[in-house]
């Protein structure tokens, strides 16, 4: 399964010639321009996850392509003349050669005076086995603990977390790999005192999303 991080928590993720793109926002500029997609899914409708403005050219240009999201999202989505599949938590949908689970149901909480925003993670498992788990912005919400995920993508920076939250989140999910996402509010030295942190306190490798990049096969880590 290979990864490209397109900035936020935006990823592109191809395995078996398949290709998903999940949470294109206003923060992962040129997202709009990527064809052959499969699907394209979002958690929820915050627009650093779905940007609505852009999300026309990206459909044009992939008119193949599914459009999943997280319930109210789809709803949203309906009063702008566009179509998506709502996934509820708990339910399992396939789109070429993924599956693809829900998982949670509720975006983390910023401040007990605003009102809950629906958000869904994405289990993924691509067409060669391997496992990603995509929580968009939450961190109260995880897979079942039978299921071995090999990739977690890992929220380091909101108004909704802590980088300590994250560690503990990222212990308790138990992936063989971390790509930290979520990570547009920080300066270029926030990103680099954040990966320090992740590094010294998950016992998993942290992979540095720049260029497109593998996920490790499991027996070499172990």
């Amino acid at each position: 399964m290979q990864l490209t991080h397109l900035g936020q928590s935006c990823l592109l993720i191809e395995d078996g010639g398949a290709r998903v793109l999940i949470d294109p926002g206003v923060l992962s500029p040129g997202a709009e321009e990527l064809t052959e997609l499969d699907a394209v899914l979002a958690t929820h409708g915050h627009a650093d996850h779905l940007d609505v403005e852009r999300l026309p050219v990206l459909l044009d240009g992939n008119p193949t392509a599914g459009l999943i999201t997280e319930p109210q999202t789809a709803v949203e989505l309906t009063r702008v003349g566009l179509s998506a599949h709502p996934l509820h938590p708990g339910e399992t949908t396939t789109v070429a050669g993924f599956e693809v689970t829900a998982v949670g149901g509720w975006h983390g909480n910023v401040h007990p005076e605003l009102p809950p925003v629906p958000n869904i993670g994405f289990l993924l498992r691509g067409p060669s086995g391997t496992t990603l788990f995509h929580p968009g912005d939450a961190l109260d919400a995880r897979p079942s603990p039978e299921i071995t995920i090999d990739g977690l993508a890992l929220p380091i920076s909101g108004s909704w977390l802590r980088l300590g939250e994250a560690v503990e989140f990222a212990r308790a999910v138990g992936a063989h790999a971390v790509v930290p996402v979520h990570d547009g509010p920080l300066s270029p030295y926030g990103r680099r005192v954040a990966w320090a942190w992740l590094r010294r306190l998950l016992p998993m490798p942290v992979l540095e999303p720049t260029e497109p990049f593998e996920l490790p096969e499991r027996a070499a880590l172990g």
